[in-house]
């Protein structure tokens, strides 16, 4: 039997529920894969509020991403790949003890890399490597500004920058100044109504690159900082995660501006960044992303990189991770850990469990799971 994660519908973190059911024998191509952990996304607190852009139909299985280790394999799928450690991208899903990916899905985590810290480099690792390296394309010497530098994605690019030579301008609030301090940028609180102008000072001919989950109004700053030649890379509506109505809208008028800003004669460049662009040419797509992950898993390995694990919570507890990181105090990713893992002893809240529903019925058949 394996355990997952069940998000009904438009409900409170308390509102998801645990379901079992039988496993899953793997198809033609597929791999079975026993999860260890599984990240605690923004992608994943859209979707309880049905913002996330392409989110299935309500009740599904949240999970972006994942690591752990293959158990079962199906035709055509190497057997020689059971028993090692992989990370899969998912979108959803993941959140699970037991899930099937596509094969081709599998980027190989090296030896000596925990699960935890492995997984907090998934979606973060491709999305910061990607925009910086790939869409950006911004050279050592430059200036860069990171809104969020002390979220998990945040965090991620400033390591990657710093480790690129560049110099990195990153928002948080004050509470998180010192660890992104820390992370090697100069931080400055995302609450101060001169933002921009303190972003001036440290960088008075503008910076190379914005880096924006934020999007909103806010998203017009973001693009009159850039220096001449320099370039927006949007990846997110943060601003409007609570706002009530379309979960197209936000998007669509974000990208409605960029494309305008695009056709200006000022030098400049914006972007949306979107994680699963390309993903039709299946197998060029897929040897992107292990490329990309597989730079920033070798980088954790050899220790010039260093995961942001901001807590380990039983996936029994998903409700309570979900609630920490939407709560904006922590630096870092929160992981979902299975019986593979353990739990972090901090962030504990009074109420934790999850109801479990019988997989066939949908109907509560425990109190809490603890």
């Amino acid at each position: 039997m394996l355990t997952e994660v069940v998000l009904p519908g438009l409900v409170e973190p308390e509102g998801l529920q645990l379901r079992t059911r039988p496993l899953p024998e793997p198809g033609p191509g597929q791999a079975l894969v026993e999860v260890e952990a599984s990240g605690v996304s923004f992608a994943e607190q859209q979707m309880r509020r049905g913002k996330y852009y392409d989110q299935p139909p309500f009740p599904f299985v949240p999970g972006y991403d994942l690591v752990g280790r293959v158990t079962a394999t199906g035709a055509g799928v190497d057997p020689a790949l059971r028993g090692h450690r992989f990370a899969v991208l998912t979108k959803t899903g993941g959140w699970a003890t037991h899930t099937l990916v596509d094969a081709g899905d599998l980027v190989a985590v090296p030896e000596g890399v925990g699960a935890a810290e492995a997984e907090t480099v998934v979606v973060n690792g491709i999305t910061a490597w990607q925009m910086l390296h790939r869409v950006a394309k911004v050279r050592s010497g430059a200036t860069i500004l990171v809104l969020g530098a002390n979220g998990g994605v945040g965090s991620t690019l400033v390591q990657l920058a710093r480790r690129a030579g560049i110099t990195v301008i990153g928002t948080a609030s004050p509470r998180h100044h010192e660890a992104v301090r820390a992370l090697g940028a100069t931080p400055v609180d995302y609450r101060d109504p001169d933002l921009p102008a303190r972003v001036r000072e440290l960088a008075p001919g503008g910076v190379d690159a914005v880096f924006d989950h934020v999007g909103g109004e806010g998203i017009v700053d973001s693009f009159r900082l850039l220096a001449r030649g320099g370039t927006l890379v949007s990846y997110g509506t943060a601003a409007t995660r609570d706002v009530p109505g379309s979960s197209r809208a936000p998007v669509l008028k974000l990208f409605g501006r960029l494309l305008l800003w695009n056709l200006l004669p000022n030098g400049r460049r914006a972007h949306f960044y979107n994680l699963w662009a390309g993903r039709r040419r299946l197998a060029a797509y897929q040897e992107r992303v292990r490329a990309d992950l597989g730079e920033v898993l070798a980088l954790l390995a050899s220790g010039e990189f260093s995961a942001q694990v901001a807590a380990r919570i039983p996936l029994a507890e998903a409700a309570r991770g979900m609630r920490l990181a939407e709560s904006g105090t922590v630096t870092g990713k929160v992981v979902l850990v299975t019986g593979a893992g353990e739990e972090d002893p901090g962030h504990r809240g009074a109420e934790s469990g999850l109801r479990l529903v019988n997989g066939s019925t949908g109907r509560t058949c425990g109190e809490g799971v603890r």
